[in-house]
């Protein structure tokens, strides 16, 4: 069944429809994004007790060793409570900027799905990702043992977390490093709505078809979910060493010490790190995300009568 031109999907389904794909999407993928963090927080290069450097797997293997395996979860409860609110929001203002930009006849450019993406993922780090970023992060490096109840970290749980660095910090904390956090989604979901969009409508056209089975979602949804990683790793390896610090001083000097210690202490490769569970993160994650997202959207346009 084709979707009528006539009639316009509502924002609140795309704001139900990214929700929906933003809670599959965290289930999913949270310990790759635990793995990654790990990885951009080490100093030094982590390696085994033998001294062997350890890559990806091995240290996701180290986590689950010396944590349980539930320690590749540590701040999912953050991730859950502000997925949702982030996928409905970068899913309902990329339509609406979208639509601000469309020409007369309704026609959408390249250069005005590109700037879309770049405004939807600067709206959603100043709404909901910086806070929830710095509280994962929080989470996520700590480094007790879930399995023993003995073992009892500083942070408990995400809404502890946020307690806590409001009552040592101020409520200004959570929003360390939200410039960053802003960057990166922005070029994040720039390149991510571009790519996704242009192989979108490509693909239709190449196959003659008014609406792309599931698994091409899928597909062009992990291609173009990769994009953004590849562009902006520096600003995450930073961002997430800022967030990580609960010490004081401007962004601005926050920003020069991090990338001064990163760079003369670790080299521009420290910059990198991370980049590989990241890829392994993000893409996957983008896959399911507008697989879910297609798939919940046309079920809500079927219901509505838009289809």
């Amino acid at each position: 069944m084709s979707k009528d031109p006539k009639k316009k999907t509502p924002l609140l389904t795309h704001l139900v429809a990214g929700g929906a794909a933003g809670l599959i999407e965290a289930c999913t993928c949270h310990p790759l994004d635990t793995i990654k963090v790990r990885m951009q927080l080490a100093k030094t290069t982590p390696r085994n007790a033998a001294g062997k450097r350890l890559g990806f797997f091995g240290v996701g293997l180290k986590i689950v060793k010396n944590e349980s395996f539930w320690g590749l979860y540590k701040g999912l409860g953050a991730v859950v409570s502000g997925i949702v609110p982030k996928m409905a929001i970068r899913f309902s203002s990329f339509e609406l900027y979208k639509s601000w930009l469309a020409d007369s006849t309704g026609n959408v450019s390249t250069t005005a799905v590109f700037f879309a993406g770049l405004a939807a993922g600067t709206t959603e780090a100043v709404v909901v990702v910086g806070p929830m970023d710095l509280i994962k992060i929080r989470l996520q490096a700590q480094r007790h043992s879930m399995a023993d109840p003995m073992d009892i970290p500083k942070y408990r749980n995400a809404p502890h977390a946020a307690f806590t660095i409001v009552r040592e910090e101020g409520f200004r904390a959570l929003y360390k490093g939200v410039g960053l956090t802003a960057l990166r989604q922005a070029t994040n979901q720039a390149a991510n709505f571009t790519a996704y969009q242009e192989m979108k409508k490509y693909a239709k056209r190449l196959q003659g078809l008014d609406e792309l089975p599931s698994y091409q979602h899928l597909i062009l949804g992990g291609v173009s979910g990769a994009m953004g990683p590849l562009s902006n790793a520096p600003i995450d390896t930073i961002k997430t060493r800022i967030q990580k610090s609960n010490a004081k001083g401007s962004a601005w000097n926050q920003l020069k010490s991090v990338t001064s210690e990163i760079f003369y202490k670790e080299g521009f490769r420290a910059f990198y790190k991370g980049l590989t569970p990241r890829l392994l993160r993000v893409a996957p994650g983008q896959a399911v995300t507008f697989m879910v997202y297609e798939k919940v959207r046309a079920w809500l346009d079927i219901a509505t009568g838009v289809q």
